[in-house]
């Protein structure tokens, strides 16, 4: 059955980190911090920090001020907003109720918009009271509600005067692309990074080191988006941008070459991603940071099980796992990480045993995970593990730990991709063991997740409808498979183009449901522009061609006869699909689990 697809996903790829940069200072503040270790971290472990450098700390002994006035006229006092902001800062910084320090931010931004409207000009301190409302909203996960005062908060600045205005204007937009990020919209999130980054580089010059970081920054989102062009497009502005302000073999260097590596590793270009990887690690060695060289070591490891290269792969893994050990400790994510590279090399070479030892290993720590351990990549080490036991054919046991992942991820901000991912796979796995309908409900959650986080236009959401209409043919379900069909081709061939054989395989399920709905004339057409790009790819004699031939001189042979093939073709088209199904459904898709 041609449509189980593989996608290139980097299974190292980390979510991206989400910050908030200070309001004080030069537009250089940026909440795009520097990263000494090269860390990315994940957005759920965020706190999101006042957008102002002048935040002020409760004194330990204090007394409660008196309660703000209530008076909508009392809003037109200059004095109260500077009153009301500073009460929210301290509530907030107290840790008393989030709740109260929301209603002091937004009666502050009212009363800094009644008297910038009565001045006439443009009021920096309504833009930093709606970022602290913003803030606030966010740290309560009301991030929705976060998004019309960063909408507002932008269209306050004038960054023609100057760079305070400049600042806030580049915090509102990176703010603004953070809270879109953590409600899953990467997209929106890009937009807004990249006007910020615009605003940035008109202000501080195109080679300004706190440039380099912002694009850094839009490189990782990119890298999130799986758009890797762009991202090794800004990869390369961040090194030459560093490699001018920094000293040789700088942190930022280090931070910049590893991210490089994995977006040259997604496009295939190990040898690359392998010079990159060597060369970060030279950095972080000369900077004695011998938990980040181990860290490197398994990239590494994985580049080279990747070129096949397997002795050179287990040395690197066994070098990492060593340090990390020592570094952290026994039952640290990290070390349960590489167990699970372990698992799977021995699994690619055929050791087997040795393959569900190390599975086992790290399935013991993540069960007990040392504390401060994120639920994010407890998850991310299930998954990885899932897809493992599903290569050596234990779809029960992958669907278990399946589960287990993706309710951890429940109601977390900003996994909405990821949980849609885990479902797609469960939909894969509960499809080759027969549980059809399960399997459908799995994909449609998954489609759900994808539309509402504005991934319809990606690969991997044609290839999850693709597999949700084999589902939906299943279960007899012809109409619904069709339109499924449908989608999934307009959105391969948009991104992946006519030619491609994720495509033909959309193609090719699409005629044969024309065929079930008596559609002959349609299913002979795309029969017909499948085998002729086969022919041309594959040759005459590949066997795929071979049955596309059959299937089309079939057709051909009885399009002008009065029938009712609709049982017979259907009857076709679900057992080629199981069977091919289960014969592909053992290879792994990196980071899903599809194929």
């Amino acid at each position: 059955m041609p449509g189980l697809v593989s996608l290139k996903t980097p299974p190292d790829a980390p979510p991206l980190r989400l910050a908030v940069p200070d309001g004080g200072g030069s537009v250089g503040d940026s909440r795009i911090q520097a990263r000494e270790d090269a860390k990315i971290r994940s957005p759920a472990t965020k706190k999101t920090p006042s957008p102002s450098s002048s935040r002020t700390k409760p004194s330990p002994r204090r007394t409660t001020p008196p309660p703000p006035p209530t008076d909508e006229s009392a809003l037109d006092n200059p004095d109260l907003g500077p009153f009301l902001l500073k009460l929210a800062r301290d509530t907030m910084a107290s840790g008393e109720s989030p709740a109260k320090a929301l209603d002091y931010a937004i009666r502050a931004s009212r009363s800094f918009e009644r008297c910038s409207a009565a001045e006439g000009a443009p009021s920096l301190e309504l833009a930093m009271s709606l970022h602290v409302t913003a803030a606030i909203y966010c740290s309560l996960g009301r991030f929705a509600e976060a998004v019309p005062a960063l909408d507002r908060a932008i269209e306050v600045p004038d960054v023609e005067r100057g760079p305070e205005h400049a600042l806030a204007a580049f915090s509102g937009y990176m703010q603004l692309g953070d809270t879109y990020s953590m409600l899953g919209q990467l997209d929106r999130s890009i937009e807004c990074y990249e006007k910020g980054l615009q605003i940035q580089m008109q202000t501080l010059g195109e080679t300004d080191p706190r440039v380099g970081e912002t694009c850094r920054y839009l490189a990782e989102a990119h890298v999130q988006a799986m758009q890797f062009d762009e991202a090794e497009r800004l990869c390369k502005r961040t090194l030459e941008i560093h490699r001018e302000h920094s000293a040789p073999a700088s942190l930022e260097e280090a931070a910049d070459r590893r991210l490089a590596a994995l977006v040259c590793e997604a496009k295939g270009e190990h040898e690359a991603a392998l010079e990159h990887l060597v060369l970060a690690s030279m950095a972080m060695i000369a900077n004695g940071k011998d938990a980040e060289v181990a860290a490197i070591d398994v990239s590494i490891g994985h580049v080279y099980l990747s070129l096949a290269r397997f002795d050179e792969a287990v040395f690197s893994y066994q070098k990492a796992l060593t340090v990390l050990k020592s570094a952290r400790c026994d039952n640290h994510p990290s070390v349960a990480s590489v167990f699970v590279r372990l698992a799977d090399l021995y699994h690619k070479i055929g050791k087997l045993r040795e393959s569900k030892s190390y599975c086992e290993n790290a399935l013991r720590i993540y069960s007990r995970p040392a504390p401060g351990t994120s639920a994010e990549d407890v998850a991310a080490g299930l998954t990885e593990i899932a897809a493992i036991y599903e290569a050596v054919n234990e779809p029960e046991e992958a669907l278990k730990l399946l589960q287990k992942a993706r309710g951890l991820l429940e109601d977390l901000p900003g996994q909405r991709s990821a949980e849609a991912g885990i479902e797609a796979q469960m939909g894969v796995m509960l499809y080759m063991v027969g549980r059809y309908g399960e399997a459908r409900d799995s994909f449609e959650s998954a489609v759900a997740k994808l539309r509402a986080a504005g991934e319809r236009k990606s690969a991997f959401f044609g290839v999850v409808l693709n597999q949700m209409g084999l589902a939906c043919v299943q279960l007899f379900k012809i109409d619904e498979a069709a339109g499924l069909f449908e989608e999934a081709r307009a959105v391969l061939e948009q991104e992946c183009g006519p030619c491609h054989p994720d495509t033909l395989g959309v193609y090719s399920n699409l005629a044969a449901t024309y065929d079930a709905m008596g559609r002959v004339e349609d299913a002979i057409e795309i029969l017909e522009y499948v085998l002729k790009v086969r022919e041309e790819k594959l040759g005459t004699a590949n066997p795929d061609v071979d049955d596309e031939k059959k299937r089309l001189a079939e057709l051909l042979k009885e399009a002008g006869r009065a029938r009712n093939r609709k049982a017979k073709s259907l009857e076709n088209l679900l057992d080629t699909n199981s069977q091919r199904m289960k014969k592909e459904g053992t290879k792994r898709w990196a980071g899903l689990g599809f194929k």
